[in-house]
């Protein structure tokens, strides 16, 4: 819903900045899901990440393949063992297909939760930034989701610029 609305707003304004284009209105355009994908703290954050889920996804890739070699005796022996050994096989292959699935959805579970609460931080600078842009070059209004824009109030990569050295100003 504050998603609507701020798209809303948007378009008012814009709309209302049509109106007042005489006046020399400037609007800039930022793509936020590019600095959250190509800006140097979010691609920190993606290897921090890497780093704190590494063991459990090395675990999670090991039990893979062994329920693809487990699937894969199953199917070549299948037609040529004894019906118990069979079953046997097939439970313990589905036991631990089971307990796969379940260690795989926690751990996605997890990590975007633990990616949901580092990008925030990201974003959060990333919105600090963006306004240091705006006040240093006198933008009226900043827009981040729109239908269409013109690349040439593109301002993501001064912002991804930004974001890398934050102990440069924003520069024209």
């Amino acid at each position: 819903m504050s998603r609507f609305l701020f798209v809303l707003l948007s378009c008012l304004a814009l709309l209302n900045g049509v109106v007042h284009a005489a006046d020399g209105m400037r609007v800039g355009f930022v793509n936020a899901d590019k600095i959250m994908r190509e800006s140097a703290p979010a691609l920190r954050v993606q290897k921090k990440l890497d780093k704190e889920f590494e063991k459990r996804d090395a675990d999670l890739q090991r039990v893979a393949k062994q329920l693809q070699t487990m699937q894969d005796a199953l199917e070549k022996n299948s037609v040529t063992m004894p019906e118990s050994e069979r079953r046997t096989r097939e439970r313990n292959f589905n036991d631990l297909n089971r307990e796969f699935q379940r260690k795989r959805r926690e751990y996605l579970e997890d990590r975007n939760q633990r990616q949901s609460e580092e990008m925030s931080g990201v974003l959060d600078r990333a919105n600090r930034v963006i306004k240091q842009v705006a006040e240093a070059e006198k933008y009226d209004l900043i827009v981040q989701e729109v239908v269409y824009f013109n690349p040439a109030i593109d301002i993501t990569d001064k912002v991804i610029k930004a974001l890398a050295d934050p102990v440069a100003p924003p520069t024209k």
